[in-house]
């Protein structure tokens, strides 16, 4: 089943508006805000946003140093904690000590990922992108659930990709433990896996007061492409044979300040209240896609399928339970 809901509103918000500019008039003073990967690329422009609107925003990091480096021009009052996604010892620890002292979290950002590397598995046997990009995450979210609870009006923000689009969950093998290593496979499933794991928290938590969304940034460059050559980017269309930005990619791109735009959009906006469980871009719901749709808009149906999101959930928390 697929929400009746997933169709743009619309909004009528300029897609190229930037993070800060979308959430003027908007007062976060009092709450609380978690954001991954928030020490790079759109995840520094999200943390910005929600700062400068008077939130306190915890940034859980791998590499403290250079969270601490990238953060320090962003005005707010901002907390830099220890947290790696692959392992789940230190992303359990994290959510315990956050909510301990009965803390009340009422933003969540799960904007860190990985794109398009090497076949590598996590310390618990996991695919690395399918392990990071949504295990991590499903980990992390499922611990802070007390405080995400306790905010009585909490919001979650999966950040997904138009790479979903590329397919789905591999069922029978998401870990490609008997089918050959495909990267763009690889990361496909783990964004329509962020997708269908906001479609599944949302269900289960809305009468906890928690509403989930999944958001595509847009085309933005950031280190998320660092794992590919320029040879690859360039046969993408993303930059010429000089390896500069190519003439589609400027007219299409964003710049990480508007790519933080959709995330902040589905953690704030008052047009989504009373809703959930919804794939937005362009901050905007995003429009069902059609056999019209271009390759880089819209949603497909597998990713935001209620049948889809319950089974990836149980295989999800089997996948967890097994890893502890």
């Amino acid at each position: 089943m697929i929400n009746p809901d997933q169709h743009k509103i619309p909004t009528g918000i300029d897609p190229h508006k930037t993070a800060s500019e979308l959430i003027e008039g908007i007062n976060l003073s009092g709450k609380n805000a978690i954001v991954t990967g928030g020490y790079s690329g759109i995840g520094v422009e999200t943390v910005r946003a929600l700062a400068a609107a008077g939130a306190r925003v915890t940034v859980p990091a791998r590499n403290q140093d250079k969270a601490r480096k990238n953060l320090t021009n962003v005005k707010g009052e901002i907390e830099i904690a220890n947290m790696d996604l692959v392992d789940l010892a230190s992303v359990r620890k994290f959510a315990e000590g956050y909510c301990e002292n009965d803390a009340e979290l009422h933003l969540l950002i799960n904007n860190a990922g990985i794109m398009a590397c090497p076949m590598d598995h996590t310390p618990a046997g996991w695919e690395s992108q399918f392990g990071v990009n949504h295990l991590g995450h499903m980990a992390l979210t499922l611990g802070l659930l007390p405080a995400l609870r306790r905010a009585k009006g909490a919001r979650v923000v999966c950040l997904s990709s138009t790479g979903h689009a590329i397919g789905g969950i591999h069922w029978d093998d998401p870990h490609f433990q008997s089918h050959d290593y495909d990267k763009w496979q690889a990361y496909g499933q783990s964004k329509t896996a962020n997708a269908l794991f906001a479609v599944g928290l949302d269900t289960r938590e809305k009468t906890n007061g928690i509403r989930a969304f999944a958001v595509h940034p847009g085309g933005i460059m950031t280190d998320l492409q660092r794992h590919l050559s320029v040879d690859e980017m360039a046969a993408l269309g993303w930059l010429d044979e000089d390896g500069n930005l190519s003439e589609r990619a400027r007219s299409m791109f964003k710049s990480p300040a508007a790519g933080a735009a959709t995330s902040v959009f589905a953690a704030t906006s008052p047009l989504l209240n009373g809703k959930g469980g919804l794939y937005c871009e362009d901050s905007d719901i995003a429009n069902l896609a059609d056999e019209d749709s271009p390759r880089y808009r819209d949603v497909r149906d597998y990713a935001v399928d209620t049948d889809n999101a319950d089974r990836l959930w149980d295989m999800s928390i089997k996948m967890l339970k097994d890893a502890a």
